[in-house]
């Protein structure tokens, strides 16, 4: 260890130098009268060469947010994103709550109203600096994040920033939240230096104890019919390759309920599907692998002697105000390393092998015949009056092939559209704070430039993107993305809640269901045209595959971004 001394001139350019050196790639930034000294410390850096974030204007707090929750998704690094104040910080909000649920690390930095009215840099020179201040900007987010804090003098400066990267990729990782006074990030920095590397590390996230572990081995032995439900072990990928073995080896199916990851590949033999239903009655243990609903109570139970067991680093979501899963045996442990420890454990016991044998040709079997049913799915969906969801994400999936990152908010199906490998596919997170796919997508194209990017949305999760500007993101900053809108002119979640609970009611008789069409539709493709990419309108399922083919070709020869709107059902 030692320690690096820096040329920073103000707090604010010491501030983003050690972002950098602690692996900060990006600030995204929805900048206010509180980022005088942020940009000044990027202008003068240009002069004198100093390594920084790149900074990406983002015109829209919720892009900026989900941008840094798109990359960090991906490469699970932390990126950084400044909004302005506590007007800023509500417009973050959502983008904030999906990336808390989804355990996602990131580092929300929001100027803070300058302390004082006059007397020094930075001070009070605008009359919105009294109106925007707030007793508590902090509690606005305080529910969402994982640690906040207001950084109040220059020699705060590396442990505050330090202690929230290492809070943030902590275990459970998720997003902190730093306020920058004006007045403080003008301060000068003079000598300011940090330690290379961190003094402050990130805990890693535990293994299982062995008792634990041996009373689940226990279950296991004993199950004729186990079950594993996972929702978002792939975000560890190395895990992905570990449940594949472990499922082969012991015949045991998996179900990936409401998948933010792809957790197994959709074609690995014991893949039971994505919907927890067909398996639950009929097991007698279930494994949950990482998953916050596990299954839907109303709509079905495991049997009241089935035991279940809970795995991950929060297994019992203890930020959930209520949540009442069975769990039997609680581990909190990386679902990856218990699966590692449970397997040696099952090698070692005699008998084991032979009741995964036993069982395996029924397993098999079930698992074949919900691939045939989601064949028929597709082949329906391609032949309605207007294509269905299966046939469109089908095509898609196709075209794009295995390597490309789908980055879905809703619409894209897995029964149709087909993934294989570990970091190809990210869905919302389960809060569904609508917006987040838009960008996210252009986060994951910063992190991976070389792949193709696809964010597949509803028509109403893109309106809630702020279209206008992520598409002027993308231009700015040569971020050639494909986004399909599965176009239904409707809030579909919406009508489907209602038909659940009223399948008789007034609404489900009447010809248009009141506050769910989005009729008139606009012309999507139409914005994609006017911040300079392709956008296509596509009505004919036969069509679908051709329109895909243009689409890649343009991403990938003009460097354009495209839209294609897809009329659906």
């Amino acid at each position: 260890m030692h320690r690096i001394t820096t040329d920073a001139e103000t707090v604010a350019e010491a501030w983003l130098t050690l972002l950098k050196a602690r692996g900060v790639d990006y600030l995204f930034g929805n900048a206010g009268t509180d980022f005088p000294s942020v940009i000044e410390a990027f202008a003068r850096a240009q002069v004198t060469g100093t390594a920084l974030p790149q900074p990406i204007l983002a015109p829209h707090e919720n892009a900026a947010v989900c941008m840094a929750h798109g990359y960090a998704m991906v490469t699970g690094r932390a990126q950084a994103a400044m909004v302005h104040v506590n007007v800023g910080t509500a417009n973050a909000l959502a983008g904030l709550m999906n990336a808390s649920r989804e355990k996602v690390p990131l580092l929300l930095a929001a100027g803070r109203t300058p302390l004082l009215e006059e007397g020094a840099a930075g001070a009070r020179s605008m009359t919105i600096h009294w109106a925007q201040e707030m007793f508590d900007q902090a509690g606005i987010v305080r529910e969402m994040v994982r640690w906040d804090y207001e950084l109040r003098d220059a020699r705060q400066l590396e442990t505050v920033t330090d202690r929230a990267l290492a809070i943030a990729h902590g275990s459970p990782s998720g997003p902190v939240y730093l306020s920058l006074p004006r007045e403080v990030l003008a301060q000068p920095a003079a000598g300011f230096s940090y330690a290379e590397p961190s003094r402050l590390g990130a805990p890693a996230a535990p293994g299982p104890a062995a008792g634990a572990a041996a009373q689940a081995v226990a279950l296991l032995v004993a199950a004729r019919r186990p079950l594993i439900i996972t929702s978002r072990l792939g975000c560890v990928p190395a895990s992905v390759a570990v449940l594949a073995a472990f499922a082969q080896r012991h015949a045991i199916p998996v179900v990936d309920t409401k998948p933010r990851y792809l957790s197994l590949p959709d074609d690995h033999p014991m893949h039971g599907g994505f919907e927890v239903g067909p398996w639950l009655a009929d097991a007698d243990l279930i494994l949950v692998l990482d998953s916050d609903v596990p299954w839907l109570p109303e709509s079905g139970k495991p049997a009241a002697d089935c035991p279940v067991v809970q795995v991950g680093t929060d297994p019992l979501h203890a930020r959930y105000p209520i949540r009442g899963f069975a769990s039997d045996l609680s581990i909190l442990a990386d679902p990856g390393a218990t699966l590692l420890a449970l397997d040696t454990a099952l090698a070692a016991l005699p008998g084991a092998e032979a009741a995964a044998a036993a069982r395996r040709p029924a397993a098999l079997a079930r698992c074949a015949e919900l691939r045939l049913k989601a064949e028929a799915l597709v082949a329906a969906a391609r032949q309605a009056p207007r294509m269905g969801r299966a046939w469109v994400s089908r095509c898609i999936a196709e075209a794009v092939g295995d390597d490309a990152i789908i980055v879905n908010e809703y619409p894209f199906s897995r029964e149709g559209g087909t993934r294989r490998l570990p970091g190809s596919f990210f869905g919302s997170s389960s809060v569904s704070g609508l917006g987040w796919g838009v960008p996210a997508a252009l986060g994951a194209k910063l992190a991976a430039p070389d792949r193709v990017v696809v964010a597949t949305v509803g028509d109403g999760a893109y309106m809630f993107a702020n279209p206008v500007a992520c598409h002027h993101i993308a231009a700015a900053y040569g971020l050639a993305t494909l986004t399909v809108v599965f176009n239904n002119a409707e809030w579909g979640a919406v009508r489907s809640a209602t038909e659940a609970m009223y399948p008789n009611g007034h609404a489900v008789r009447a010809n248009a269901m009141p506050l769910v069409s989005l009729e008139p539709v606009p012309a999507y493709e139409a914005v994609m045209q006017a911040c300079g990419g392709h956008g296509e309108l596509v009505s004919d399922a036969d069509a679908l595959p051709a329109a895909l083919q243009r689409a890649l070709r343009i991403i990938r020869e003009e460097g354009r971004q495209v839209l294609l709107n897809v009329l659906c059902s």
